[in-house]
């Protein structure tokens, strides 16, 4: 039989409805004759309460502990899901990271899936069972420890099942009905994409998207997986949601696809450092050592000796990033002046793989800033996507302008 699998996020299991209507949806197509793979995260909510659970008990807790206790919000709703769909007479069994096994490193809650045998499933597809319920967001460690993939890593699951088994397709049922060319909490236009390209989806997901985990982008772009965005909450259809595939099967696209943003950035800049070969290694070292995650990253022409570096970080990382600096500038590794930290600032940038074939994109969207009077503080860009740094207050301002300016409310 074909493999199908179907992933279902916390919102779209929180509740025992919920469940009952996720299990309809399998149950349907468990009906058109594939053997479906389930992966569930925990009920909406469970995670975060699990974690509130572990940081009061053990502020510096053992990551294995940790592992073992937030895992377990999954395990709850695999069970209930496979009850559900028992008593709608579809024959379904739960199983748990370990029981497949999903195997990992062991980097605890950060861990990273390195094989997913198939025989165990298989097997009991070949004796009858119509459905395997597996709990996402887990598997198990070298040493048999129950290991977890960081939040958003039921997503990751699903997409490494998909390929593991070569599945038809993946599908992804979350509470928005499919990826739109912005967040239409911020621009009222937004229109949904019937199709985006995985490189695109890529950029959005890693640009401040919420739709889908990076990670899980990467593994679908990595294995050819087609990839289903889909809401839980709206009328089943095969034209439903959007797909995410290759370049080669859009026949025609936007120039650009879609406007994404970070709200919460930072823009730090370390003045007048003392410039030597390999100082910027030395201060990137440093913040990496630090756990910062930098982005943008912008060096000045070197006057006499001197240079100053910037960059962006998630805004609650700057304290991080300070000490770090302070550290390396007590230490005599890292010779500057002043560390200046902005706190106010977001990240807006435009995507799209039309602009490889594109001119004038950059020229269009630095104008369109400037007609709405926003100054642009840090420019990065790509092959296929420009990302500015601008004043927080006016992200909102700005989404709307280039999604006008660049009419994504039209399809191509």
């Amino acid at each position: 039989m074909p493999v199908l699998v179907m992933k279902f996020g916390g919102t779209s299991v929180a509740t025992l409805d919920r469940i009952r209507r996720a299990a309809k949806r399998v149950g349907v197509e468990v009906s058109k004759g594939y053997d479906v793979i389930v992966i569930v995260s925990a009920m909406s909510g469970e995670t975060n309460k699990l974690v509130g659970f572990v940081s009061e008990t053990s502020p510096l807790y053992d990551a294995r502990e940790y592992d073992a206790i937030v895992s377990s919000g999954e395990n709850v709703t695999a069970g209930l899901m496979a009850l559900t769909l028992q008593e709608m007479d579809v024959p379904a069994r739960s199983w748990q990271g370990w029981q497949v096994p999903v195997r990992t490193t062991d980097a605890h809650s950060a861990a990273r899936i390195e094989e997913i045998p198939t025989d165990n499933i298989t097997a009991k597809f070949g004796e009858g069972m119509k459905v395997a319920v597996v709990a996402g967001f887990q598997g198990i460690s070298p040493q048999g420890r129950i290991t977890t993939l960081g939040r958003g890593g039921s997503d990751t699951t699903a997409v490494a099942f998909a390929a593991a088994f070569g599945a038809e397709r993946c599908d992804i049922y979350t509470d928005v009905d499919g990826v739109y060319t912005t967040d239409p909490r911020v621009e009222a236009k937004a229109r949904k994409l019937d199709k985006i390209a995985f490189e695109e989806m890529l950029e959005l997901a890693s640009l401040g998207a919420k739709v889908l985990q990076t990670r899980s982008v990467e593994l679908a772009m990595r294995y050819k997986v087609k990839l289903r965005v889909l809401s839980s909450f709206e009328e089943q259809s095969d034209a439903a949601g959007t797909l995410v595939c290759d370049e080669e099967e859009i026949m025609e696209s936007n120039v650009v696809a879609g406007v994404a943003f970070s709200r919460d950035e930072a823009k730090l800049t370390l003045l007048s450092v003392a410039d030597r070969p390999g100082i910027a290694a030395t201060i990137f070292t440093a913040l990496s050592d630090a756990g910062v995650n930098v982005d943008m990253i912008v060096q000045n022409i070197s006057e006499e000796g001197r240079t100053d570096m910037t960059w962006s970080c998630p805004v609650d990382q700057v304290a991080r990033a300070e000490k770090a600096m302070q550290k390396a500038h007590e230490d005599g590794i890292i010779n500057y002046q002043e560390l200046v930290a902005d706190k106010g600032v977001a990240k807006v940038s435009v995507v799209g793989i039309g602009m490889r074939s594109h001119t004038g994109v950059a020229a269009k969207m630095f104008k369109v800033l400037s007609d709405e009077g926003i100054n642009i503080k840090v420019i990065t860009t790509s092959e296929i996507k420009i990302s500015v740094l601008i004043d927080r207050k006016y992200m909102e301002l700005a989404v709307q302008a280039l999604h006008d300016a660049f009419e994504l409310d039209k399809a191509a």
